[in-house]
């Protein structure tokens, strides 16, 4: 994959220019061999996915400079806070912590400016060391600063500089923080909330968020010339989009790729039929973006770490009674959504296992279209184009015969749904069609099918 995508990290930026018309075929390559690769992941076992992230309750973030690579072949300068002795990461590490834990969250500052932190949602935040800023206690450039809070309430929140956060946050210091529930068991009670309204199988984070390059440009040139940091951000215009800190379609290659070094985070849903998934959203850049998840609705359990419920957070025996379905997530700055997501092919009209109708149902099958017939007739071989998707049958967890050298890329007979922005200029790489903000949800046949 480098060698398709040219990424690189040089920190005077020496990459190789590629034309627009190969960048869009690379896109649509690398999209497909990021397809390849979690059709192959599919296969087998009912695993369970967690968000990847760093466990608590005690954090040290070191706040630090890098490139982050776009799917084009760019690579922007960034701030970011790295765990630990890390890379620095954009997003930032996801820390996820336990209710009621006393959380530390201690900061080293690498940059030549003053860095804090602020943590939406949280209360009786506690802070040691540093000195004032205009929003929080910050760590002046080598220093150190700690943060404390009791962890009260699950949920879903990020976490940002309070450090002249309109150009931080822009810079990349930021990321996500989940507190789990009290009783939450990764075995056998996997819940967002108290309450088992809030029960799935699969959690998912999609961190959301944009940068201008030129403001990154200008702050590199500061740094490198020792000049005070001053951007005019009235003039900010974003020409990238990021999920988890990835431009698409790099969004579908493995978590950990080593040749992203400071974007570990992959963005690639993968759920087998009837599967419950919990959507982590977060709205993580200054911009709004309308998060458009195709193949169904989402219930929408909770806003901002606050569970949808009138019996409050806990739900009591009311349970999500607030909730409500929505077929876009309108991610807002700094807002949080909790959402649950699942797929049958509930009435399509057909069934989508191909069954006949004294054959038994699959599981989480929607039995009122079971064993009717695939609505259209399929032209002969010869008359057809086949994408490197097909899997030479229209029927889920089916495969066909397929000519030589076409397909090849769908093994497990997945069904693919795009998921991405809403807004049509964030599906771009520095306008550039075919990429930004957009990632894909790859649904396989459950493996008892």
């Amino acid at each position: 994959m480098t060698t398709l995508l040219h990424h690189t990290n040089s920190p005077e930026k020496d990459i190789v220019k590629m034309k627009r018309s190969n960048t869009k075929k690379t896109l649509l390559m690398a999209c497909m061999l990021g397809f390849g690769a979690a059709c192959n992941n599919a296969r087998g076992e009912h695993t369970v996915h967690d968000v990847d992230g760093v466990t608590g309750p005690n954090f040290t973030l070191t706040a630090k400079s890098g490139y982050v690579s776009t799917a084009e072949g760019n690579s922007v300068y960034f701030w970011g806070f790295a765990n630990g002795t890390g890379p620095a990461q954009y997003p930032g590490p996801t820390m996820i912590v336990i209710q009621g834990q006393l959380v530390k969250v201690t900061v080293k500052n690498e940059l030549p400016v003053p860095v804090s932190i602020v943590f939406p949602g949280q209360q009786g935040i506690r802070s040691q060391g540093g000195i004032q800023g205009t929003i929080a206690r910050q760590a002046a450039p080598g220093a150190t600063v700690q943060y404390s809070f009791i962890a009260r309430q699950p949920g879903t929140y990020m976490y940002e500089s309070g450090s002249q956060p309109d150009l931080q946050t822009e810079m990349g210091l930021v990321g996500a923080l989940i507190v789990r529930p009290t009783d939450y068991n990764p075995v056998n009670n996997r819940k967002a909330y108290a309450h088992s309204d809030s029960s799935y199988e699969h959690e998912f984070l999609y961190v959301l968020s944009e940068m201008d390059e030129n403001i990154h440009d200008q702050v590199e040139e500061q740094v490198k010339t020792g000049k005070p940091i001053q951007v005019d951000m009235t003039k900010r215009w974003p020409v990238y989009w990021f999920i988890n800190g990835r431009t698409g379609p790099d969004t579908v290659l493995p978590a950990n790729a080593p040749w992203l070094p400071h974007q570990p985070y992959d963005a690639l849903t993968m759920i087998h039929a009837g599967d419950v998934t919990l959507m982590r959203v977060v709205g993580a850049g200054r911009d709004s973006h309308p998060f458009h998840h195709h193949g169904n609705h989402a219930k929408v359990i909770a806003r901002d770490g606050r569970y949808l419920s009138t019996a409050g957070q806990t739900g009591g025996t009311v349970g999500a009674d607030l909730a409500y379905h929505v077929f876009t997530i309108p991610s807002s700055p700094g807002s949080t959504y909790d959402a649950l997501f699942s797929w049958t092919g509930e009435k399509l009209g057909w069934d989508v296992y191909g069954h006949a109708p004294e054959d038994p149902l699959a599981p989480h099958e929607y039995a009122e279209d079971h064993g009717k017939p695939f609505p259209v007739k399929l032209p002969q071989d010869q008359d057809l184009t086949f994408g490197q998707m097909y899997s030479g049958s229209p029927f889920l967890g089916s495969l066909g015969n397929l000519p030589p050298g076409e397909g090849g890329f769908n093994p497990v007979g997945g069904f693919m749904y795009m998921w991405h922005s809403h807004a049509e200029k964030e599906l771009c790489n520095n306008n550039i069609f075919g990429g930004g903000m957009m990632t894909f949800l790859l649904i396989a046949a459950h493996p008892a099918h």
